[in-house]
């Protein structure tokens, strides 16, 4: 199922609204039965799958893919915080909401939100890369890409506070004596 919404979403990104670098893309779907988990509601896994289709989504209505092809770029996932607040049940109707609210000089932070009726029922935070040929890019050189030569808008302080608890567990599972 989730190619056919990979599909859907590539052939209707060109009849939607072009997207600025900050603008919201907001996606509908139905929770289907292969969604479903042994609980009957939806999986915490297709949630990230779900997810990738709404990152997706912003590279298409940005203008960014035929330049990520042309610099042979290729999008990432560095790390995901999820919280889960109230299930989707088979057939409902859901939201994704998702945004860029900024980077550093290693990663593109981006906010994602399940939403029914004005509910949030999900929310999550990613750090996310384009990867090159012998590493990554950093964010100012994909930002470029599409004209933006400003500094990166300062990130909200629940992103900083992601940040230093993302670089705490960094140091809490070096190997020993490094």
């Amino acid at each position: 199922m989730t190619w056919i919404r990979l599909l859907r979403l590539i052939l209707g990104a060109k009849g939607r609204t072009r997207l600025g670098f900050f603008d919201e893309s907001d996606l509908s779907f139905v929770v289907l039965p292969t969604d479903l988990d042994f609980n009957l509601h939806m999986n915490n896994a297709r949630y990230l799958a779900v997810m990738d289709l709404g990152r997706l989504d912003l590279v298409l209505r940005t203008g960014l893919l035929p330049l990520l092809w042309r610099e042979k770029l290729k999008p990432v996932m560095g790390a995901a915080q999820i919280r889960f607040r109230r299930p989707l049940a088979p057939f409902q109707r859901y939201r994704l909401r998702s945004r860029l609210v900024g980077w550093d000089d290693r990663w593109f932070y981006l906010e994602q939100r399940f939403e029914r009726q004005g509910t949030v029922l999900c929310t999550a935070l990613v750090k996310a890369a384009f990867l090159k040929t012998g590493g990554r890019s950093r964010p100012a050189d994909v930002v470029g890409l599409v004209g933006w030569s400003a500094p990166p808008p300062p990130v909200p302080a629940w992103v900083s506070g992601w940040k230093a608890f993302d670089a705490g567990l960094d140091k809490d599972m070096a190997p020993a004596g490094s």
